[in-house]
């Protein structure tokens, strides 16, 4: 049996107290993997929170996180949403949620057939959207978009669930999680429907072997191309160098997607690798 292979993703102190200071500008800092602290007019949003030690439903067996999470979760300001792309365990974690409902009571907005999961589990500020559904927050719109993926958290529950993306609409910002995606005609409806986007962070990792993975994630070659189509000003990369989940090598998909941007003449200056918990505003 092969070792786990390990990687130190490049990555930046934060204590958090920044982040915990009133701001006017809109702010991200990505923790790892899918889970950004997203700050926009006055509102603190966590896309898919995972502080957890593996993607496993299981505390002894599964992938492993490769490092800590880039802000400790004692040190995140008030949260007052969160948003769910889907229940797969590297984007839904049953730990963390339950500590953010009982330390921070945030509003919980998922995908269509999820409530009833977060109330098996005792948490019960959550509001489920169907695709192209939209809920208005404290002067934020929350959109639930189609996204090209599926759902399992057993042998037994397959796509009993949706799965999506979420854009959310600010007074003077508009920002795009892709959560989990491949690449499909979605991505250009979501950009003529709602762009364009000021910032769109969107899976690059975990698109090895292409039989398996292509249909359900994007490679950093796609995702350059959806937030072309999601008429994006920043590419935001993320999925990458939080957990072994397929075979290419970890330190990989940052470099191509900077490649791929760099060919279309976006500079690093439109194309964003944040170092694990580094924060930029946007």
């Amino acid at each position: 049996m092969l070792s786990p292979r390990r990687f130190d993703a490049p990555r930046v102190v934060n204590d958090g107290a920044a982040l915990r200071a009133p701001a006017d500008a809109a702010r991200v800092t990505w923790v790892g993997h899918s889970t950004l602290l997203v700050q926009l007019d006055g509102l603190n949003i966590l896309t898919d929170p995972h502080w957890g030690a593996r993607a496993s439903p299981l505390s002894w067996v599964g992938p492993r996180r490769l490092g800590p999470p880039g802000l400790a979760f004692d040190d995140l300001p008030r949260i007052d949403v969160v948003v769910i792309s889907h229940d797969h365990y590297d984007h839904l974690d049953r730990s963390t949620v339950a500590r953010l409902a009982a330390t921070h009571d945030p509003l919980f907005l998922v995908p269509l057939g999820l409530r009833s999961w977060f109330a098996a589990h005792g948490m019960t500020r959550v509001e489920e959207l169907d695709w192209w559904d939209t809920r208005e927050h404290r002067g934020l719109r929350f959109v639930c978009v189609p996204a090209q993926h599926f759902s399992q958290r057993t042998p037994w529950d397959r796509d009993r669930r949706l799965w999506a993306s979420w854009a959310v609409l600010g007074a003077s910002r508009r920002f795009y999680f892709g959560g989990d995606s491949g690449y499909f005609p979605g991505f250009k409806e979501a950009g003529e429907r709602l762009g364009p986007f000021d910032l769109s962070a969107i899976a690059i990792g975990a698109y090895l072997p292409p039989a398996i993975m292509r249909l359900t994630h994007t490679t950093p070659e796609q995702a350059v191309q959806a937030s072309e189509d999601l008429r994006t000003r920043v590419l935001l990369g993320i999925h990458w160098g939080t957990f072994d989940l397929a075979e290419e090598p970890l330190d990989e998909p940052p470099r191509r997607m900077v490649a791929a941007a760099a060919r279309r003449g976006l500079g690093s200056d439109r194309a964003w690798i944040l170092k694990v918990g580094e924060t930029r505003g946007w």
